[in-house]
Order: C-alpha cells, then sequence, then structure tokens
C-alpha cells in the first residue's frame, strides 16, 4: 500500500488550447451598406495552470490524469465581438513539484509556496479581426488573423519531498523507529532491508511552539547515485533538505567506512549536497557501554557534531532535538 500511495513521478500529455480566428466581418445596415469592417478579435487559448497545494503530499491523484488538453478560444464575431476565451485547466500539486519538458529536460516550473500559481503551458493567442487591420488608406480589410495554435508536448512532473531535516543512512539503521519517537508519523518499521520504499514524513514539536519538518527517506545503498536499489527516486528528495542527519547504527562492523560510503554517493549524485549541514546520530545507542563509545569516537569525523542516542529508551532525544534545530534555525537564517 504505501508504494502505491507515493507516487513522486508523473508522465503527462499536454495540449494547451488553440486561439480563436479573428473574424472577417462587415457591416451592414440599412441606411448604410457599406459601414466598414466589424469582424472581432478570437479568444484565447486556455492555459494549462500548476497551482501549489500544501494539503496535498503525492501526485498519485494525477496517476491516471494522463491527457491534459485545455479548450481552445472562440472565434471573433460581427459587431467586433472579441470570442471567448477558453477554459484553463489548473493542475494542483504538492509543494516541491518540478515540471519539465520530457525531451529537453528542462525545468519549466518550480512549486514551493501554497497557492501559488503558475502558467506552466499558455494557450495560443486569438486572431486579430478585420476591423483592427482598418486604416485611413485601407477602410476595407478582407483579412484576419487566424489563431495561434496551442503548445503540444510531453511533460514530466517530479516531486522533491520539501523538509526541514532529512534522514540519511542505510537500510535498518533505525530511521523509521526515530521518525515514529520523534513525531506523531508512523513509518513501517520490521527487521529488513528496505521498509521505507517512499518518504514519511512528520512535524517535531519543539520548545515554546516552534517546530520542524523531519523525513525518513529511503535507505542508501552503494551505488545509489548509479541508479541501484531506489537509487536517484531517494536522492532527489535530499536536495530540498536544509539539514541532514546520518543515521548510524551502534552495531555496524564500521563506523567510518559507512559514513564515508554515505557521503560519496551524495557527492557522485550532486556535489552541491555536501553544502548542507550535516549531524551524526549514532543509533541503538543503548547496547554501548563507555568503552566501547570511546573506540566509535575515534572513528567520527571531528568536524561534524554527533551524538548517541536510543529510539528505545528515549536515551538523548532531547539534546537531539535541540542540536536538530540548532542547525535548521541557522540555515533559515543564513
Amino acid at each position: 500500500m504505501e508504494k502505491n500511495n507515493f507516487i513522486d513521478y508523473i508522465r503527462i500529455f499536454c495540449r494547451s488550447g488553440h486561439g480563436g480566428a479573428g473574424s472577417r466581418h462587415f457591416m451592414r445596415t440599412k441606411f448604410n451598406p457599406q459601414a466598414g469592417p466589424d469582424g472581432g478579435n478570437g479568444g484565447r487559448g486556455g492555459h494549462i495552470i500548476l497551482r501549489g497545494n500544501k494539503q496535498l503530499w503525492t501526485l498519485l491523484h494525477l496517476r491516471y490524469y494522463k491527457n491534459v488538453i485545455a479548450e481552445d478560444g472562440e472565434g471573433g464575431s460581427k459587431n467586433n465581438r472579441t470570442g471567448a476565451d477558453g477554459k484553463d485547466i489548473i493542475i494542483e500539486v504538492p509543494l516541491g513539484t518540478i515540471a519539465r519538458n520530457e525531451e529537453t529536460n528542462k525545468i519549466e516550473a518550480e512549486i514551493l509556496e501554497h497557492g501559488k500559481e503558475v502558467t506552466w503551458i499558455p494557450g495560443g493567442r486569438g486572431g486579430l479581426g478585420n476591423a483592427s487591420f482598418a486604416t485611413a488608406t485601407n477602410q476595407a480589410p478582407e483579412y484576419a488573423q487566424p489563431g495561434e495554435p496551442g503548445i503540444e508536448a510531453w511533460k514530466t512532473l517530479e516531486l522533491k519531498v520539501l523538509a526541514d531535516v532529512g534522514l540519511v543512512g542505510f537500510p535498518n539503521a533505525g530511521k523509521s523507529t526515530l521518525l515514529s519517537v520523534l513525531t506523531a508519523a508512523k513509518p513501517k518499521i520490521a527487521d529488513y532491508a528496505f521498509t521505507t520504499l517512499t518518504p514519511q514524513l512528520g512535524i517535531v514539536d519543539y520548545r515554546d511552539g516552534k517546530s520542524f519538518c523531519i523525513a525518513d527517506l529511503p535507505g542508501i545503498i552503494e551505488g545509489a547515485a548509479e541508479g541501484k536499489g531506489l537509487g536517484h527516486r531517494f536522492l532527489r528528495h535530499i536536495e530540498r533538505n536544509a539539514v541532514l542527519l546520518f543515521v548510524i547504527p551502534a552495531d555496524s562492523k564500521n563506523h567510518k567506512n559507512e559514513f564515508e560510503v554515505l557521503l560519496s554517493e551524495l557527492k557522485e549524485f550532486n556535489p552541491e549536497l555536501l553544502q548542507k549541514d550535516f549531524l551524526i546520530a549514532i543509533s541503538k545507542s543503548d547496547m554501548l557501554d563507555d568503552e566501547l563509545k570511546t573506540e566509535i569516537e575515534k572513528e567520527l569525523p571531528e568536524n561534524i557534531p554527533h551524538i548517541y542516542i536510543s529510539s528505545v529508551t528515549q536515551q538523548n532525544l532531547t539534546e537531539l532535538k535541540d542540536l536538530l534545530w540548532k542547525s535548521v534555525d541557522s540555515s533559515i537564517i543564513s
């Protein structure tokens, strides 16, 4: 069910509306059979518009919405009447959605704010009627413009989760359990790899009514940047997180190597990810004594803050919240 309910990539065929043709008409009255041109302009073709909706967390509602075709504009008519514009189509998308041209892969729109509207694919302009071409030297133009055609193409919508903190780690590192105790989220938790197939979001209640959003992201494996495992589907969501919390289990065979592999995959996918704030949490630390902690300490990078935690015993979770808030708050200010 989890995999079916979270859709973060959609491919759709779009066509904006054609513009209506201008009218080639001449006014005829009882007392003036040659009263002059009165052909009106054609209406604009319908736009395809993207609108941000903070209540949406997935592109699931667009899964079977494969053809998006906007209404054509109406043609102009006599008495200088402009044709009606084609009806716009508004597609509501979750915050963090990127719209691309499938052929060029160029980003055409990015929705980050609730209620923000972007005209993604404009409709064709309506043609001018012959009344628009009348001049002192050409008082009876015999021509009018056709409407401009709409734009049609295959497009893609891609969702990158918006969260302040992203949990990064190998499968079974304890990320889902941590999310469940820090927030009210209820991710699927089990003792096997790739329990989390899709991002899970939760809100951490902090002090004085403050809060921040945290995302449990699918686990990395070596080669993720090349598309192995959940590959790019996972890594693209990290691009939105201000802070990355590396979760490394206490029972890891080599804590230093695990961190370096995670870091290497991020760098290979997008070197800019290395500019984010990093924190390290050693999970399942209730099984450690002081001697083991001292040994692990030697394997951790000196320039990155770290903390020993246990989701089961709630060890150092308040201190973890303090560290995360400090990092999130500083990233907002900067």
